[in-house]
Formats: C-alpha cells, sequence, structure tokens
C-alpha cells in the first residue's frame, strides 16, 4: 500500500500544564483513530534552518515544518481525509501537507 508522509506546519505551544495534556490526548485520540494505517508516527520538530545554494538561513523559510508523521493509504484523496482529523487543523492552529513517499 503508498505510504504518504504528513507534514505538520504551525500549532501553538500550550500555555499550561493542563492545555499540554488536553493537546496530547487529542494527539493520541486520533493517532489511535489511524490505527495500523499509522505507520510512523513521527515527532514533533525544532527550529529548522533552510540551506540552498546562496547559504543558510536560521527562519525555517516560508512555512516551517513543526512535525512529521507518516501513513498508509489507498490513494492521496485517502490520505487526505485522514489528515484532516488532525488537531492543527481541527482547532485551526495549523495545517498538513500530504505527500505520497517514492519507492526507489
Amino acid at each position: 500500500m503508498p505510504q504518504f508522509i504528513f507534514a505538520y506546519h504551525g500549532g501553538n505551544t500550550p500555555e499550561t500544564a493542563e492545555a499540554g495534556a488536553a493537546a496530547m490526548a487529542a494527539w493520541r485520540a486520533w493517532m489511535d483513530d489511524l490505527g495500523a494505517a499509522l505507520v510512523v508516527p513521527g515527532n514533533p520538530v525544532g527550529k529548522s534552518h533552510t540551506v540552498a545554494s546562496t547559504g543558510t538561513t536560521e527562519d525555517g523559510g516560508a512555512n516551517p515544518i513543526s512535525g512529521y508523521s507518516v501513513v498508509e493509504a489507498a490513494d492521496q484523496a485517502a490520505a487526505c481525509a485522514m489528515a484532516r482529523g488532525c488537531p492543527l487543523v481541527a482547532d485551526s492552529t495549523g495545517s498538513v501537507e500530504v505527500a505520497p513517499l517514492i519507492e526507489m
């Protein structure tokens, strides 16, 4: 079955322990709902650097990545349907970029 990477963009750092616990619960629930389709749960990522032929910047570009996961889905439309349940999308604090992984 094809695999797709979910590149997470945006999101907020919870301001309280309670908000952090609620955010983690939402992520766990969504990932549990993905079931066996979730191949690599992934992780949040730190501040990114952008490397280009003109040099390196520390701003992460126009839309820096905030985390990633890998899922299996029948096709890109099915993967996008899975991504709609992501807490970043559900609470309107971010977005999910969905791209197929190409076997080489």
